[in-house]
């Protein structure tokens, strides 16, 4: 089993939302009055929202990995539910201080956890459970979408 060219061209096409996300930040900063709040608020909301969506798809990879396990199922089942209750605890977190501004914390921690899935995906190409070139395909997305993320919190904290 190996990563084809559909998934890999597929993966980092899914890079491209956390990137307007990043630009509607910065073009807030660009902008006056209430367009660049609109804009500043969206490029932040796409970024948790986006991010937390592909940290909990992540979390159901690993979830169909471990249903092809026989034994050890239930740790990697157990890792599985882990990235859609930080999504979910990130994106409360920012909206926790609606209806003023939120945190930029929140996306910094979410970028943070999407880096941090290169861990369990590393374990699963070295038990051989995961194709081959999955790092080569993981590595870029992760630190990517990952930092992306973390760029989108800080400007917008910024």
């Amino acid at each position: 089993m190996r990563v084809g060219p559909v998934a890999r061209m597929l993966g980092f096409a899914g890079l491209l939302p956390q990137a307007v996300a990043v630009l509607l930040i910065v073009l807030a900063r660009r902008s006056v009055g209430d367009l660049g709040f609109v804009l500043a608020l969206t490029g932040y909301w796409l970024a948790m929202l986006y991010g937390a969506l592909i940290l909990s798809f992540l979390g159901g990879i690993w979830w169909g990995f471990a249903m092809r396990r026989e034994a050890g199922q239930g740790a990697l089942a157990g890792f599985a539910v882990v990235p859609s209750l930080v999504a979910l605890g990130t994106v409360i977190a920012g909206a926790w201080k609606l209806p003023h501004l939120p945190s930029p914390w929140p996306a910094v921690v979410l970028g943070s956890a999407i880096l941090l899935t290169l861990l369990v995906d590393r374990r699963l190409a070295e038990t051989g459970e995961a194709p081959e070139g999955w790092m080569t395909l993981r590595v870029p997305l992760s630190v990517g979408l990952g930092g992306l993320t973390i760029v989108a919190g800080i400007l917008f904290g910024g």
